[in-house]
């Protein structure tokens, strides 16, 4: 994990870093931004300056779309949908096959895995100009009961000066040193299935304790894994059903009260 900040902290300070890209402040460990509390549902054409398109495919896979029209997906399976955009990045994690493909198009400039060999973790810190990647890992759970040390990555993107996170498939509270490289996060993508990755009171106390401004939930097998986990957050998340698989997102529309964003998955198409 040292490395991991020591990489980022190098990014920092080179002046090629960031160049194109409004800066976050996702190691700032900042309060968040009070902004309005509106939301844009949106669909798959282009994107506004200084905001970002969040499109939730299925499972854990989202769409991530930039101005300046870069597409990166999440979580990615080899599918997502019918349409002919190829992603200019994807990222994976290994926990299970419905994370990941050992066959991606190799027509993708940027794959990103986000385990490497055994216990040995990965990083991640891909400077697209208008996007940052990173990555930092975690622990899962292995075969018959073990633990594989950092073989599940949390994906960052900093772009439009939002810091966007997707937990992946979390298997355990971050400690203090993954918190801080976390930083702070604006939006991040929770799984909320309740077993398969962390119990629903620890997921619960992970999120309260990021306190982003917007809390995306994913990875819920049911609506009623969906529904106990809004039980839980409602005390001191507002909870907005956004009413379709998309929204967009920029600094002035991040709201003034922690809020619970609920998109409906939907494959991507090109009708």
């Amino acid at each position: 994990m040292i490395r991991t900040l020591a990489l980022l902290f190098a990014l920092a300070a080179s002046p090629l870093a960031a160049q194109d890209r409004t800066p976050s402040h996702c190691i700032a460990l900042a309060e968040a931004t009070p902004g309005l509390e509106y939301i844009v549902p949106a669909s798959l054409g282009p994107v506004a300056p200084e905001t970002v398109r969040l499109h939730y495919i299925t499972h854990a896979s989202f769409l991530i779309r930039s101005h300046g029209g870069l597409n990166m997906v999440t979580d990615f399976t080899g599918y997502i949908g019918s349409t002919r955009m190829i992603p200019d990045v994807v990222t994976m994690n290994h926990a299970h096959d419905t994370h990941w493909t050992a066959f991606p198009d190799p027509a993708i400039p940027h794959v990103l895995p986000g385990w490497g060999d055994f216990g040995q973790g990965i990083d991640h810190a891909l400077d697209l100009g208008e996007v940052l990647v990173r990555n930092v890992s975690t622990d899962i759970r292995s075969q018959f009961s073990g633990i594989e040390p950092e073989g599940n990555s949390i994906f960052i993107f900093e772009m439009a000066g939002l810091c966007i996170g997707h937990l992946g498939h979390l298997h355990h509270e971050p400690d203090a040193e993954q918190y801080a490289a976390i930083g702070r996060l604006d939006v991040v993508m929770a799984p909320v299935d309740g077993g398969y990755t962390l119990d629903l009171e620890t997921m619960t106390r992970v999120l309260k304790r990021l306190r982003s401004s917007v809390v995306i939930p994913m990875h819920w097998f049911s609506l009623m894994a969906l529904d106990d986990f809004l039980a839980g957050m409602s005390d001191e998340f507002a909870i907005v059903e956004v009413g379709g698989p998309s929204l967009e997102m920029s600094l002035d529309r991040l709201p003034s009260r922690p809020t619970i964003m609920v998109l409906r998955p939907a494959m991507l198409s090109d009708e």
